[in-house]
Formats: C-alpha cells, sequence, structure tokens
C-alpha cells in the first residue's frame, strides 16, 4: 500500500468510496449517516489544491482509502478518513492518520483534532486506541465550536459526537 496526494480524476472515485464506507452505519441502525451524501467534488478539490488530501492505494494504484484534513485554529482537524470496506482491518485508517501526525508535525502543527461519534466502534473508541482523548466542552476552541455547530445545523446530534485531540510525532 501507498500513501500520496490524491489527483484531480481520482476524486469522484473518493465520492464513491466514501459512499460504500458509509454503508456500515446501516449495520448499527444509523441510517441516516448511511444515507448521507459524500462531500462535494468542491470539497475534495480544494482539500487536494491545499496539500490536505491523501489516499492510500493498492497494488494498482487506485484509491481504497483516503483522509481529508483542514486547518482549525492551528490543528491539522481530520474532516475525514475513510477506508473501503472490502480493505477494513488491515491497519489502513491507521496508516493514514500516522500520515497525517508525520505531515502535521513537520508543518509545525502541534496537534491533530477530529469529531466522531462517541459510541460507534470503530469512531472513537477507534481513535482512543490510536491516541486521542476526548476534548471536554470547555476545551473546544472557537473553530472546533464551529464545527460542532455546522454538525448540529445538518442534523447531528451534539450528544452523539465526540471532540478529540492528539499530539503530532515530536510535540
Amino acid at each position: 500500500m501507498t500513501i500520496r496526494p490524491a489527483v484531480a480524476a481520482e476524486l469522484p472515485g473518493l465520492q464513491a468510496l466514501e459512499l460504500a464506507a458509509g454503508e456500515l452505519f446501516r449495520g448499527i441502525g444509523m441510517n441516516d449517516i448511511a444515507e448521507h451524501p459524500p462531500p462535494p467534488l468542491e470539497t475534495f478539490e480544494h482539500a487536494r489544491q491545499a496539500g490536505r488530501l491523501w489516499v492510500i492505494t493498492g497494488a494498482d494504484d487506485r484509491p481504497v482509502g483516503f483522509v481529508l484534513v483542514e486547518i482549525v485554529d492551528g490543528a491539522a482537524h481530520i474532516e475525514q478518513v475513510s477506508v473501503h470496506p472490502e480493505q477494513q482491518g488491515r491497519g489502513l485508517g491507521r496508516a493514514l492518520i500516522d500520515h497525517v501526525v508525520s505531515w502535521a508535525a513537520a508543518q509545525g502543527l502541534p496537534t491533530l483534532t477530529l469529531s466522531t461519534f462517541r459510541e460507534v466502534p470503530w469512531n472513537a473508541p477507534y481513535y482512543a486506541r490510536l491516541g486521542f482523548v476526548e476534548l471536554s466542552r470547555a476545551e473546544l476552541t472557537s473553530g472546533l465550536l464551529a464545527v460542532l455547530a455546522a454538525e448540529t445545523a445538518f442534523g447531528l446530534d451534539p450528544a452523539t459526537r465526540v471532540f478529540m485531540r492528539r499530539p503530532a510525532v515530536g510535540q
């Protein structure tokens, strides 16, 4: 497997990959999340042009996972990380996150943040195993509060969400 920057021609495929990964939520009764549309192509393209969209590829150099990062209040905020269901359980998500940790450290960003579902096994419990710790409401920066507001406006119940942080390599 190789991690590299995404190329423009791959962006529609990343949308399809996100939809496939989202199907896992259907199995735990979260149909509304499974049916959530993927990020628009413009979102992927903006992150790609900014150098904050990476894919992990198989032997055929086709993406089987991706991570999209934004900068929020001086931290590398993992906006989305997805791995195709057929490829899950092989450490690809961990590899993508490790890539972001190294990238953030090289950029001088001291931490990574993300928001995720508190109770979904492949969400908050998974990230905790990767060294992320839950942030209290008082620890949320203005940018993270804006993320929470956007998620709430989108229809996500804030009681089901958790914000997490971990230091970048060398910090």
